[in-house]
């Protein structure tokens, strides 16, 4: 096929929109309970712990879906793959607002969402790849990326602001299923499988040879460590970010915000930093640089008594480290060729959500008066663990 054979549609960018709302609506519902922790237990009369349960599911349910889901995805495509995830993130967002006050059938419905969160992950670089040229699709995984951490900011955000205006718990999730179900229904009806021609060259392998293929692949073992700390480290934060604060006399909404702003550098560095890594088609330095600048951030994090540097502090730790993500996940397509996408992408959620482990660890390392500053120095050594894995990669060779 030549060159001439080869068009970028403008409904690449429809594509793109539903797929990025419904990533918007389930990081809403992932993340609604973290700001609200303490007042959350006391309305169902359990622990913080089952409360941190209801972000942590999302990351226990993957580990054993990721791969059978990207199969789905790379055989049967991601139009019938996601279509399937968002029925069942609209399903349960609504049921987990019926259920009141009930925590058991609040955490049955929880279950059932994050059930439904591989199958829109594995997706992220699918998508660009069947609609976007190649030095577009950096960019196009940093927007969804961009959806996944507005959906994020909106849970930390509006949660306490709602609570606060005494509108009931089961209340607000109902308002984000209902949300999330419209989101469904949008993607159902809108989003295409590919466009009528290819946007450029693609020779993919089968699943299974092409996972075999990455997992024979240094470089891409490194970068699913890095991928690991770094998931690891976001999740642990955003999961435990009301408790963080707490015990430096902030209150839950202070908690959001602090979550929120952390997510807005996260967005504007997840727009900003990938299309310069497009345009050069470099990855390493771009990661490097994000690892290393979002150091200073995590220390902040972990010191600041004042509000304002806490801020400044998530700012920046969010805008460098979430940058790399998309970034990362091009990356690791690129040198895993002809590794499906889907493979390549669910292989790097794993082992992301893998990191379920560190949000745990967080909890344990707390000290006797709730401080999670042991964690978060933990947290800081291994981004610098992951900067220096970083230095053994190499740009890959432009096919």
């Amino acid at each position: 096929m030549t060159d001439s054979s080869y068009s970028v549609y403008r409904y690449r960018w429809v594509v793109l929109g539903v797929f990025m709302f419904v990533n918007l609506t389930i990081q809403m519902l992932w993340i609604s309970y973290a700001p609200i922790t303490g007042p959350a237990a006391k309305f169902y009369g359990v622990s913080d712990l089952k409360i941190g349960l209801f972000a942590m599911v999302f990351m226990l349910a993957f580990i054993p879906l990721s791969i059978p889901v990207s199969w789905v995805i790379d055989t049967y495509g991601f139009r019938v793959a996601v279509s399937f995830g968002v029925a069942l993130m609209g399903v349960f967002g609504v049921l987990r607002g019926l259920a009141g006050e009930n925590y058991s059938m609040v955490l049955a419905s929880t279950i059932g969402i994050a059930i439904a969160q591989p199958f829109l992950l594995n997706a992220w670089t699918k998508v660009p790849a069947n609609w976007f040229s190649t030095n577009e699709r950096a960019t196009a995984v940093g927007l969804v990326t961009l959806s996944n951490l507005i959906g994020t900011a909106l849970g930390l955000v509006l949660t306490p602001i709602l609570i606060d205006e005494n509108i009931h718990i089961p209340t607000v999730q109902l308002i984000y299923g209902s949300i999330a179900a419209f989101s469904a229904v949008l993607f159902v009806l809108f989003a295409r499988e590919h466009p009528p021609t290819p946007p450029g060259p693609s020779v993919r392998a089968l699943m299974l040879d092409g996972l075999k293929h990455a997992l024979k692949i240094r470089a891409f073992w490194l970068y699913l460590l890095v991928s690991f700390v770094g998931l690891g480290i976001f999740n642990g934060i955003t999961t435990w970010v009301e408790n963080i604060v707490r015990p430096r006399g902030f209150t839950p909404t202070d908690a959001g915000t602090l979550g929120a702003v952390m997510l807005v550098g996260g967005l504007l560095g997840a727009v900003i930093i990938p299309p310069f890594s497009d345009k050069q088609h470099k990855r390493q330095p771009y990661l490097l640089l994000g690892i290393v600048l979002a150091i200073p951030g995590m220390i902040g994090l972990t010191f600041a008594t004042s509000f304002l540097l806490l801020l400044v502090s998530a700012f920046g730790l969010g805008f460098f480290m979430v940058s790399t993500l998309p970034i990362g996940m091009q990356y690791a397509a690129e040198i895993t060729h002809p590794t499906p996408e889907g493979t390549s992408n669910g292989l790097i959620q794993l082992f992301g959500q893998a990191s379920v482990i560190f949000v745990y660890i967080m909890d344990a390392l707390k000290t006797s008066d709730g401080s999670f500053k042991p964690s978060l120095l933990l947290a800081t050594g291994l981004l610098i663990g992951g900067a220096l894995i970083i230095t053994q990669l190499q740009d890959p060779i432009p096919q």
